[in-house]
């Protein structure tokens, strides 16, 4: 609450003894506070992003690690069974198995090439077990290792996930401030199209990327999203890129680095824009003339804006 206050103060909400004074704050000067603050939020909801997918894809790697495990490790018991039972009959019986043998053939050198049978036939049976053995121990230690770093990444999702209320009360209180400046100037966002959208059409992969982001204008912020009810930036950049085939992890960084970079003069509708250098903690999508569709904060929607809306770190092209 105290934030909040101090807010509203520098916002131009004056708090004088039991009574209260309120000066009307510009929406320009509510927008540019909000957007600062929120420039602190968001690289820790991208954190959290990358934190999570990172956790839910090693789950799902040692799961499909367990599942090649398992009969490897059935295999290995079965062929050592079969190695200790042909073991016993062939060399712990003594003369009496040596003797069977003999019977069955009819001759010394029947028994003696049956020997030599059974000799090579356990001593492939342990070459293969070995094979099969060190395999199993070498997905068991990948095992080992990945669980190590899953259980970290675990600790670091738990701390954000208790974090993700702080970041939420403090959301709701930017909100809060914004809907009571919005709500005393009369104003609001602006409209949520600029123009036509995408600006330029084009029917390759990224002009398709650039039309699935324009049917999602209007859908809400909401952190840490990816649809359908809302998203967030990298949220709707991947859901974008996703409905032509083309796979982007739900994360600023990683995005940046699963697309070619790009010039200026080169963009064309569905290359990625990522804003603030050093961070890259926002990012939109290229819809052509000039525009971006994005999803800029909580209390916000899904909508177009112009390139320039803040300090730009760089472009790529994913597919």
């Amino acid at each position: 609450m105290r934030s909040l206050v101090c807010a509203l103060a520098a916002a131009g909400v004056i708090f004088s003894g039991p009574a209260v004074a309120q000066a009307t704050p510009s929406p320009g000067t509510v927008e540019a506070q909000i957007d600062k603050q929120w420039n602190e939020l968001e690289p820790v909801i991208e954190q959290y992003n990358d934190v999570h997918n990172k956790l839910r894809a090693n789950r799902a790697r040692a799961k499909r690690i367990q599942q090649r495990l398992t009969p490897l490790e059935v295999q290995v018991d079965v062929a050592l069974e079969q190695v200790r039972g042909m073991a016993a009959d062939a060399y712990m019986d003594g003369s009496p198995g040596a003797l069977h043998v003999m019977i069955l053939t009819g001759s010394a050198t029947g028994l003696a090439d049956k020997l030599t049978f059974l000799d090579q036939y356990a001593r492939h049976q342990r070459a293969e077990v070995a094979d099969v053995a060190e395999l199993r121990d070498r997905l068991a230690a990948d095992k080992r290792d990945l669980e190590v770093l899953t259980e970290s990444l675990a600790v670091q999702d738990a701390g954000l996930a208790k974090s993700r209320a702080a970041i939420q009360k403090k959301i709701d209180e930017l909100q809060r401030l914004r809907i009571r400046a919005y709500g005393a100037s009369g104003g609001d966002d602006g409209p949520l199209r600029t123009g036509p959208c995408p600006a330029d059409y084009t029917n390759d992969k990224g002009g398709r990327a650039a039309q699935k982001a324009c049917s999602l204008i209007g859908r809400p912020y909401i952190f840490g999203a990816a649809g359908p009810r809302g998203y967030d930036c990298s949220g709707l950049t991947m859901v974008a890129w996703g409905s032509v085939g083309v796979h982007l992890d739900h994360y600023t960084r990683d995005q940046w680095s699963q697309g070619r970079p790009v010039r200026r003069a080169e963009l064309r509708p569905g290359d990625l824009v990522f804003y603030y250098p050093g961070s890259l903690h926002h990012m939109a999508l290229y819809v052509g003339g000039g525009k971006v569709v994005h999803a800029p904060h909580t209390g916000d929607h899904v909508r177009m804006a112009d390139i320039e809306r803040g300090p730009i770190a760089g472009y790529r092209r994913p597919g």
